[in-house]
C-alpha cells in the first residue's frame, strides 16, 4: 500500500479520510460549546476575578468626597494632585488620603485654569469646613458651564473683619464682598486638580 493509501480504505462504505473529518468536526463542535460554557453562559470567572461590574478593579481605593460650595449649592468634589508640597500635605492631613505633588500643574496655561476660593480665617460651620477649618471652599465653575475645568487656582480669602464675616455660598458674593473692602483675596499660585464627583446638574 503507497504512503497516504490507507486513507481511501473504506469503513462501513465510507473511506477513512471522511471518519477522520467527521471526528475533527465533532471535536471542533464539543470544544466550543465548551469553551461557550465556560466563558459565555457563565461569564468567566477567571476572567472576572478582581473585576468589578464596567471593569471597575475591586478594592480599588477611591477618593474621599470633599463638600464644596457653587451657586448657593452644595457640591462634592476630590483634590488629587498639588502642584505645591505645602497645599499637597495640608490636603492630605484633611481627608486622610495622599495627595500627590505635580510641580508641572503650575505651567499650566491661565486658560486651562479654574478658580477655587480656600478661607483662612470667618465662619466656622458645624458642617463641612474648608482644609484652614473655615467654610467650605467656593468654586466659580462646574461641569457644562463654559469654561469648567478640574484645575483650580488656589485664591486665599480673608476676613478684614473676622467678626463681620459671613457664609458666602457662590463665587459672586466672595466677588462681591471683595468689591466692598470686606475682605482680601490673594492668588497664589498653586494649582490644585479638584474634579467635581456631585454638582447640581449631575455626578460621575
Amino acid at each position: 500500500m503507497s504512503h497516504g493509501s490507507w486513507l481511501n480504505t473504506r469503513m462501513d462504505g465510507r473511506p477513512v479520510k471522511a471518519w477522520i473529518a467527521i471526528a475533527v468536526a465533532i471535536a471542533v463542535v464539543v470544544l466550543g460549546f465548551g469553551a461557550w460554557w465556560t466563558y459565555g453562559l457563565n461569564g468567566g470567572p477567571d476572567m472576572r476575578e478582581g473585576m468589578d461590574g464596567g471593569g471597575a478593579v475591586a478594592d480599588a481605593p477611591r477618593f474621599p468626597p470633599v463638600a464644596g460650595l457653587y451657586d448657593g449649592e452644595q457640591i462634592a468634589f476630590a483634590h488629587t494632585e498639588a502642584s505645591d508640597p505645602q497645599v499637597a500635605e495640608m490636603l492630605t492631613d484633611m481627608m486622610d488620603s495622599p495627595v500627590l505633588v505635580v510641580p508641572e500643574l503650575a505651567d499650566a496655561p491661565d486658560a486651562t485654569l479654574g478658580t477655587v476660593y480656600v478661607f483662612t480665617n470667618g465662619i466656622k460651620p458645624d458642617g463641612p469646613r474648608g482644609p484652614m477649618g473655615y467654610q467650605p471652599d467656593v468654586f466659580d465653575t462646574a461641569p457644562g458651564d463654559k469654561g469648567y475645568t478640574p484645575l483650580r487656582e488656589v485664591h486665599l480669602v480673608t476676613w478684614k473683619d473676622p467678626a463681620q464675616a459671613r457664609l458666602l455660598d457662590s463665587a459672586g458674593k466672595v466677588e462681591q464682598a471683595r468689591s466692598q473692602r470686606a475682605l482680601q483675596v490673594k492668588q497664589t499660585g498653586a494649582v490644585v486638580n479638584m474634579p467635581f464627583l456631585q454638582w447640581p446638574d449631575g455626578k460621575r
